[in-house]
């Protein structure tokens, strides 16, 4: 957390995280369509006008990193190293995330529990549907800001749509496992070998696309 945090971000901050804990928790025990926005805000001891601040719809309290997840594969394409391409970004963050057991890729113990929330409600499943083609879009404007003027508009958006392509895999296949009720650590070691092998399947064109320069 940034050093410069007043008091009232702070307090701020800490709102936000008790009412999304309190409606998970709600959600987890009795389903997403089952709790209500009255419900929360009573048990979460604030107003029903508080929790609208900090989440203007209700599928916000559950799906609450939203940003981040749509953000997150541009951020590292935009972040890469110097002599590392589009492609080799992703790979390596995904690597780190996987090996690290990370919430972020779904290896953590609830990810079951929390999976059938959202297969229960429709209204969740369609968010989740709404944040993968944002995340894309994202990536694509990414991609194509890195892109050489050379290359056109086409090409930026197909290596965006092969990089999406092996996060969406990536995370399609531990999700089963972990549906599975597998260990977490167990499916993380299994997923590196796919990353492995799906990284010997991209084309060379695609793994050495937009290296930074120094």
């Amino acid at each position: 957390m940034a050093a410069t945090e007043g008091l009232r971000e702070r307090k701020k901050r800490q709102t936000r995280q008790h009412i999304s804990d309190t409606a998970t928790l709600l959600f987890l025990q009795r389903g997403f369509d089952a709790v209500t926005i009255g419900e929360i805000a009573r048990v979460a001891d604030v107003s029903v006008n508080t929790v609208y601040n900090y989440f203007p719809a209700k599928e916000d309290l559950f799906l609450d990193r939203t940003e981040d997840t749509v953000d997150r594969p541009a951020r590292w394409v935009r972040g890469r190293r110097t002599g590392e391409s589009a492609a080799g970004a992703l790979l390596r963050e995904l690597r780190e995330a996987v090996e690290g057991c990370s919430p972020a890729v779904g290896l953590f113990a609830g990810y079951a529990d929390f999976m059938k929330v959202v297969s229960e409600a429709p209204t969740l499943r369609a968010r989740l549907g709404g944040i993968r083609e944002e995340s894309l879009d994202a990536l694509v404007r990414a991609v194509r800001a890195e892109a050489a003027e050379e290359d056109g508009p086409l090409l930026p958006e197909l290596v965006a749509g092969q990089l999406h392509w092996v996060q969406t895999t990536v995370m399609g296949w531990i999700s089963a496992r972990m549906l599975e009720r597998r260990d977490p650590a167990e499916v993380s070691r299994d997923a590196l070998v796919l990353l492995d092998e799906i990284e010997e399947l991209l084309a060379p064109r695609v793994l050495g696309y937009a290296v930074r320069r120094p």
